[in-house]
């Protein structure tokens, strides 16, 4: 297994690719410039099998439709967040710099569960907190987490927009992802990757919690 970070969109928000030795390959959070990401798969000779996204914010959503033009892929997405796609206010779009609408009809996950796509096989963990649907994907072959906007290096995700909330974003961290084994991979919604040994460690936002 092989992963890839790409930045898009003004506020840097982490896509990533997941491929498999057979070139086949997951898209995590296609958050804008999807013209440029549906180039840079084909450069790459990947065959994308599924969208997943950790949450509906526009900032992770904005590329799907150019995905989807080119690949007819299923979205996966927590149904707490199904509704957001197709609507700006929910996405937050229509408060940063114009209305983002997606329309699909997603997957939906709910609860704790195991998901395979083809060679891939993810462990969906339910972390809510920064949004009432974020989830995050295990992958413990490949020794990686995509946390979406749950958990960054040094730092957690915001809780000031709809549905956020602190406390429960704390518990998901860790509930959900500080149980991981240490040296996993924390693939973020922003910024550079870390692991969970790092952030036990040095995570100023980890301390105290109970």
């Amino acid at each position: 297994m092989e992963w890839t970070r790409i930045p898009v969109g003004p506020i840097q928000a982490n896509a990533y690719l997941l491929s498999s030795a057979d070139r086949q390959c997951l898209i995590v959070d296609p958050g804008a410039e999807g013209a440029a990401l549906v180039r840079r798969i084909e450069e790459k000779g990947l065959t994308p099998l599924a969208i997943l996204l950790t949450h509906a914010h526009f900032d992770h959503i904005g590329g799907i439709p150019d995905v989807l033009a080119r690949w007819d892929i299923p979205v996966y997405l927590h149904e707490n967040e199904k509704q957001w796609l197709q609507d700006p206010a929910l996405n937050g779009s229509l408060y940063f710099g114009g209305p983002v609408v997606v329309r699909c009809e997603p997957i939906c996950l709910k609860g704790s569960t195991a998901l395979n796509i083809g060679p891939f096989a993810l462990d969906v963990r339910e972390t809510p907190g920064h949004s009432p649907g974020s989830v995050s994907y295990y992958c413990q072959e490949a020794n990686i987490v995509f946390s979406g906007d749950a958990l960054f290096a040094g730092s957690i995700g915001r809780t000031d927009l709809p549905g956020g909330n602190h406390q429960q974003l704390l518990k998901s961290i860790h509930d959900e992802l500080l149980t991981l084994p240490e040296e996993t991979i924390v693939l973020s919604g922003h910024g550079l990757e870390t692991t969970i040994a790092a952030e036990m460690d040095t995570n100023p936002f980890l301390h105290g919690f109970s």
